[in-house]
């Protein structure tokens, strides 16, 4: 038996149990029970209830039935805000919740049910707000023209594909006017698990991993959001702000972090970079993110780190977790 099992088995017969009677029960360290935990807790098969020397762990076919408020809403004239605070009253939020967490999901409910209200171009939604021991999630869905359909049709891009790419840099929108393309960035910074399916693709922003994944599905119409967010979360959404909107940019939004993996693993041509650099000249500060990308080649380099940097020299470009051959390939155009 592994010792996920055995941690299984033992909350299996008990109501709850502490970090300290599990490490006796498993007979490892700290560390490598927390590290058990955390795949338990993010696979949705254990409960964390409390915090620090008070977290209890639950299996979560023995915790309490979660409560659950769902609507149908028509959307024409649908004012969010006043969606949250009957669903936050019906549910006695500000008093169960931390205050922290509380704002993250007040703000993260009110931003997606807003694109569905401004965007979807759908008659209604249908969402489900739900509390158990240890997480607070919602689910919306409408049967609109689709998030990245609606992206792709309204910038002109060639297919929804390009118009994620687009959606994840950041400052994407469709309403320009009177929206700033930044509800999704940041409730996906803030939220443990995000989840935004709209016809074939599913695109995941995973906190636990800190890592972003996108696949293909079977088609649905319109658009589905998961947010989660565990109860016992420390993450304030000032601090979400602050990192990509900070005080010496007057808290504009003006850093962003890129994930080079959403268009392929290896990049040669300057095309491809050009492709992906689209739109981040609107940045003071550009993180790539090149973990799961195998290499690059010179001309993509020499586009990315000489061309792009020349021609916007107020804008700090940078790369995160590259391998030793792209290394070598950023040393050979001068990036290091």
């Amino acid at each position: 038996m592994d010792t996920k099992e055995r941690i299984r088995g033992y909350l299996s017969r008990r109501p709850s149990a502490s970090g300290k009677e599990l490490r006796g029960h498993s007979g490892i360290s700290r560390q490598a029970l927390n590290v058990h935990l955390r795949t338990l807790i993010q696979s949705g098969e254990v409960i964390k209830t409390g915090s620090t020397r008070g977290a209890r762990y639950i299996l979560a076919s023995r915790a309490p039935a979660a409560a659950v408020v769902s609507r149908d809403l028509a959307l024409r004239g649908l004012d969010e805000s006043e969606v949250y605070e009957e669903l936050a009253t019906a549910l006695n939020l500000r008093t169960v919740l931390r205050r922290n967490v509380e704002a993250i999901l007040h703000y993260a409910f009110t931003e997606m049910l807003n694109n569905a209200v401004e965007h979807s171009k759908a008659d209604r939604c249908r969402l489900d707000l739900r509390l158990d021991a240890g997480r607070v999630s919602f689910t919306i869905q409408d049967r609109g023209i689709g998030a990245f359909y609606s992206i792709a049709s309204n910038l002109d891009l060639p297919d929804e594909q390009a118009a994620l790419v687009e959606l994840l840099k950041g400052k994407t929108t469709t309403m320009a006017g009177t929206h700033t393309g930044e509800g999704i960035f940041f409730t996906s910074k803030a939220a443990d698990r995000l989840l935004l399916r709209s016809h074939r693709i599913l695109v995941e922003w995973n906190g636990y991993r800190k890592d972003l994944f996108v696949s293909q599905r079977r088609y649905i119409k319109g658009t589905y959001v998961d947010f989660l967010l565990q109860r016992d979360a420390r993450r304030r959404l000032e601090d979400v702000f602050e990192e990509f909107a900070p005080a010496e940019y007057d808290f504009r939004f003006q850093k962003t972090r890129v994930f080079v993996k959403l268009l392929k693993k290896d990049y040669i041509s300057r095309s491809e970079a050009k492709r992906l650099l689209t739109n981040l000249e609107k940045f003071s500060e550009v993180t790539l993110d090149f973990r799961d990308v195998k290499t690059i080649g010179q001309g993509f380099a020499d586009e990315v780190f000489r061309v792009f940097a020349k021609q916007h020299p107020g804008v700090k470009i940078s790369a995160e977790n590259t391998n030793a051959p792209i290394d070598a390939m950023l040393r050979h155009v001068g990036m290091r």
